[in-house]
Formats: C-alpha cells, structure tokens, sequence
C-alpha cells in the first residue's frame, strides 16, 4: 500500500485529524503534501507508505479553490471562526465594479500571512502568537493569482473561484479584497477544488477509503520516463551505485524484467536510486 490517495476533508475537523484516520485505516505511515483550514473543505492529496518518500516531487503544485467573502465583518482569525474585531457598512455591490477588483489581483505580488497560520517565525508558529497576543513581524511572501473569476453576489456575501500558485492564503486574500471594496471581510467558506492535476471529483470521502482508491507510485509518476536495468546494472542501482546514463536529467520509472522497481533520477549523466518499492537483492 504504497502511493497517493486523494481525500474530500470534511469541515470542523484538521488536516492532521485526517491524517490520524487514513493512518488507523492502512496501519501505513502517511502524510500530507500540505494542509486545509480546519473550516476549508476538500482536495487533501495524502501519502500512504513508501509514498511519503515522494513528497518533494509533490509540494510545489497549484491550487485552485472555491472561496466566500462575507462582507462587513473582520475577525482575528480572518475567517468565521474567529472573534468580529472590526464592522464596517457595506455599499451596494455593482458586478462590474466586483469583477474589476477582483481581476486586480490577477498575476504576480506580495502577500502578508495570516497571523492564525503554521508558519514559523523564530521557531514557534505564527498561532502560537496570535493566541498569547503577542506581536511579531512577519514578512510578506511572493505568491501569484493565475485567474480569479466572480461566481456570485447575495447582499453582503461574494463567492469566487480563483487559480493560484503554492503559499497562496485565501483567507488574506478575501480580506484584501474587501478592503478594495471599501470595506472589510472575512472568509466565510472555503472549497480546495484542485491541487495540481487531482481534482474534487477524484477525492473520497474518509468513510469510503480503502485500498482500491491509492494511486501507486507507479501511476502517480506515469509521465515519467522509463528506463530498464538488467539483472548486474540493477544489483548495482539497489546498492546505491551511480551508474552512467546519457539521456536527460530529471526523474525516471525504473524497471527490470517489466516489474516496477522505483524511481531514479538522472544528474550530470548519473543515474542513481531514490524511491524503492521493489528490491530484487
């Protein structure tokens, strides 16, 4: 039970707490390629196994959510979970005027996380601050909007869809744009609908999880190239030995006798071991 399965996080409960339950599940290490809002709903890809040991290869991905703004309202936690430190009224909503703003988000910029995030700032994470009051600075990371669309308006109320890279928080986000708005906001709902390639329709609900739903390894790296060993070349592989290899550099399915032994990976016309699933020693 090596590989990747992708879970539908239910609401009110962590990431972590998803964890714990694929993990009483499998009897299998897992881990996670990174984590939802305990409020957020959604693509929660999870690694099983030998799968952990391919995380690297999976943290960079964009993502893409489904997000709801209630406007009027700021929090301490910039979603509905937390305490109203702020009210402020609400103009009418003209949709152009929404669509624009939101569109002004679109590309490349710098954005301050939330103060209730994991980030660690000299060793302690950034809730572990906000929840003794106490003040630190944090520094505004690089991030980028691919595309923001309106979905809807109800009164005091805007649902978007926005496509974003890796770092992106969507609860600063819906509070920026309130703010551009003329108001304040804070994020009232949120839906991961994709993380890379795996989207919403491929996640499982965590009481319909079994063995059937992991993706291997094998499948997971399925674009990759492949490469044969025979029988001596592949003794040496398994052993850690750097063998010759002139194709070009990155990461390939390695095979012997047409059985899938792992993933290598080729640099400066090396080949050498990374994931193993299969040893033939």
């Amino acid at each position: 039970m090596d590989g990747l399965i992708i879970v539908n996080k239910p609401k009110d409960c962590t990431s972590h707490d998803v964890v714990r339950k694929v993990k009483k599940i499998f009897n299998e290490k897992v881990g996670h390629t990174g984590t939802l809002d305990p409020m957020a709903t959604g693509v929660l890809p999870l690694l099983v196994g030998k799968g952990t040991l391919c995380s690297k290869y999976l943290i960079d991905h964009n993502k893409e959510y489904r997000a709801k703004i209630e406007l009027g309202k700021k929090t301490t936690t910039g979603d509905t979970s937390g305490e109203i430190v702020e009210e402020k009224k609400v103009e009418s909503l003209e949709i152009e005027n929404v669509k624009n703003v939101l569109n002004s988000f679109v590309g490349k910029q710098s954005q301050v996380p939330p103060m209730y995030s994991a980030i660690k700032v000299n060793g302690k994470k950034l809730y572990e601050y906000a929840r003794r009051g106490e003040k630190v600075e944090v520094k505004p990371r690089k991030i980028e909007i691919y595309k923001i669309e309106l979905l809807e308006i109800s009164k005091n109320e805007i649902e978007f869809k926005v496509s974003c890279s890796k770092g992106t928080y969507i609860r600063t986000l819906c509070e920026d744009i309130a703010k551009k708005l003329g108001t304040v906001g804070t994020m009232s709902a949120l839906e991961r609908t994709k993380v890379g390639t795996f989207s919403i329709e491929e996640a499982v609900d965590i009481d319909k999880i079994n063995e059937s739903k992991i993706i291997t390894i094998e499948k997971l790296f399925e674009n990759a190239p492949k490469i044969n060993l025979e029988n001596r070349k592949l003794k040496l592989f398994l052993n850690g030995v750097r063998l010759t290899n002139m194709q070009e550099e990155g990461v390939y399915r390695v095979y012997s006798n047409n059985i899938f032994i792992g993933l290598g990976t080729i640099k400066n016309k090396l080949l050498k071991r990374d994931v193993i699933i299969e040893n033939h020693l």
